[in-house]
């Protein structure tokens, strides 16, 4: 069964397009023209991160020790790096590519299914692609930004890209369902937990959280595109 991956594809595409076909005049921020869309759609994610997601993400990082928090994190971080290295190579990044696929086949055996990250050890170094970033290596604009339910901070590139990750994605596409719930669950529970610390960072320095949130991801984005060497020039959206 592939229910979750249509409903994820269907949800994106629905709520993208009607934020931007009701919500355009919103906003008379350039880069954010859907503000007060993508705010409430931010109060009802940041609401739920309260209410549910976090509280278990921080009792899963209280029982959990250090290193079965880290195997849980390699593990699925081996699993991302195959589409890791679909994208560096239709990016163009040969070696790079090359290189990801060398770290699945190192940590998917000696590594043991990824649970050990021996690649990193052997200087194989991690990388982060997505099929947003690609389209942004091509050309693609970013176009508006969006706040998408359940994953929060996208643009309009990245929401499209966001599509094919989860299409591609092996965990979002196993048939076992059960098993498929599992894994998605535990994956979302760890990675939230790893983004614990940040938010104390966030609640310190942010007047305005959703201000702050977005320029963060949109600086993050920038810099991936142009693998950390984005010029002085501001984009054009």
């Amino acid at each position: 069964m592939k229910t979750l991956s249509v409903r994820v594809k269907f949800v994106a595409m629905m709520l993208l397009t009607a934020g931007l076909t009701t919500g355009c005049a919103t906003s008379g921020e350039a880069k954010d023209p859907i503000e007060g869309f993508n705010r409430a759609i931010f109060a009802f994610n940041d609401g739920l991160d309260k209410v549910v997601v976090k509280p278990i993400a921080t009792g899963y990082d209280a029982v959990l020790p250090n290193p079965v928090r880290t195997g849980v994190t390699n593990f699925f971080g081996n699993v991302a790096d195959v589409f890791v290295g679909v994208n560096n190579l239709l990016q163009g990044k040969l070696t790079e590519g090359v290189s990801d696929f060398g770290r699945v086949a190192v940590n998917s055996t000696i590594g043991l299914l990824g649970v050990l990250d021996v690649a990193s050890n052997i200087g194989l170094e991690k990388h982060d692609e997505d099929f947003g970033q690609t389209f942004g290596r091509w050309g693609v604009g970013s176009g508006a930004y969006v706040v998408v339910p359940l994953f929060g901070p996208r643009t309009v590139r990245d929401t499209a890209g966001l599509v094919l990750d989860v299409a591609a994605d092996p965990v979002a596409n196993l048939d076992h369902v059960p098993t498929r719930n599992t894994l998605a669950a535990v994956r979302l529970v760890n990675d939230r937990a790893n983004l614990l610390p940040a938010d104390k960072v966030i609640e310190e320095a942010a007047l305005d959280k959703y201000s702050y949130i977005r320029d963060a991801y949109l600086q993050r984005r920038r810099s991936l595109i142009y693998d950390n060497n984005a010029p002085r020039e501001v984009e054009s959206q």
